[in-house]
């Protein structure tokens, strides 16, 4: 089945897809050339992803050294979808190691990036640029004044933020009400069911300021695929998490819980693991678009059916619990369990009542199941 169903990004106008397609995987030069394919390999990908009614695709100058944006805006014009796609590009790493203003969230490098990333996607314009990592040091003030000044020009529809902390989105966020500069809308990060350390303090965040998270990795780089087996020494398996020198990372027990539980949902609904995974976090509160990649059109047509079926009730909640980690300093107490054994202790208190704002359908395709 394909994608037939759209949302707003955010607190914007914006309409995508709620599995966006993730092109780190275009090219096969720079930092990402280990897994990286060709434009030939690419194309069928890009397409599938089309046909199967996606609209929200994502890339960055620093993926494959620029050779990501290159072939996929070719891949645009051969289509001739450019006005049809939500296209997001991203700005931080450098582009030319000796030069200091070559990298970084100055406004400066923003522009210079922006310019040579429009070149090399043959466009005038990006529906949404993001800033891709905190470089710790600009100020917040120049960022959200540069992105705004992008979108009075025309030269961006949207601007959002990828890895950030969250004290950072939120300043951005209240600097850009304040001075009615445009707002960011997006608000990009790594989730899953391996990496579910943005809950307690993004989540809300974003859902508060009006910020659309779109999650990347929701298969915690391969590791949720099932291709992988525990060994003595770590792991073992075909991909780049399990090739000697390659990616190895530490793989714990709660990984491991995480592995085996998913294994066993995935077999009872008949789907595989990367599906069920990709689902679960493509469903979560305040996420509005998984970030999917594929090496191959089998593998995209399978991400794409990842949201063809529901997650019972039951089998979330062994999924959430054998996921789940440890609340960390304050975050315990802002819990409904805590709250309820001293805030209101005996009393029943929420913000809204059910049914307070349903949500608002406009379409010809039936609405999804709430």
């Amino acid at each position: 089945m394909g994608i037939d169903n759209y949302y707003l990004l955010g607190r914007s106008g914006l309409r995508v897809s709620r599995l966006a397609l993730g092109t780190m995987n275009f090219g096969t030069a720079g930092f990402h050339a280990a897994y990286g394919r060709t434009e030939a390999e690419a194309e069928p990908v890009f397409r599938g992803y089309l046909e199967a009614g996606g609209n929200f695709v994502d890339t960055a100058d620093f993926y494959t050294a620029g050779e990501s944006e290159r072939i996929l805006g070719r891949l645009i014009a051969a289509g001739r979808v450019r006005d049809r796609i939500v296209l997001t590009s991203k700005f931080t790493n450098t582009v030319d190691p000796v030069d200091p203003n070559a990298s970084g969230n100055g406004r400066k490098h923003i522009i210079r990036a922006l310019d040579a990333t429009l070149r090399r996607l043959g466009t005038d314009y990006l529906d949404l640029y993001l800033l891709h990592t905190w470089d710790r040091i600009t100020p917040v003030e120049e960022v959200v004044r540069t992105l705004d000044d992008l979108v009075r020009a025309g030269k961006i529809r949207y601007a959002g933020l990828s890895d950030v902390p969250a004290w950072y989105a939120a300043r951005a966020q209240s600097l850009a009400e304040a001075h009615s500069l445009n707002p960011m809308i997006s608000l990009q990060l790594p989730y899953s069911l391996v990496a579910r350390g943005v809950e307690p303090e993004f989540v809300p965040m974003a859902q508060s300021l009006g910020l659309g998270l779109t999650a990347w990795s929701p298969i915690g780089g391969g590791l949720l695929t099932g291709k992988y087996r525990r060994t003595g020494d770590g792991l073992a398996g075909e991909g780049r998490l399990g090739a000697p020198g390659g990616h190895q990372r530490p793989v714990g027990e709660r990984e491991w819980r995480v592995i085996d539980a998913l294994e066993g949902v995935a077999a009872e609904l008949g789907r595989s693991m990367a599906q069920v995974a990709i689902n679960w976090v493509a469903t979560q509160p305040g996420v509005g678009s998984a970030i999917i990649g594929a090496s191959t059109p089998e593998q995209l047509a399978s991400n794409m059916a990842a949201l063809d079926f529901e997650i019972p009730p039951e089998a979330r909640r062994r999924l959430d619990l054998a996921s789940a980690a440890e609340l960390a300093g304050p975050y315990a107490m802002f819990t409904p369990e805590y709250q309820s054994w001293v805030v209101s202790p005996g009393l029943g208190i929420g913000d809204k009542p059910a049914g307070y704002a349903p949500p608002v359908w406009n379409g010809a395709v039936a609405q999804p199941a709430a």
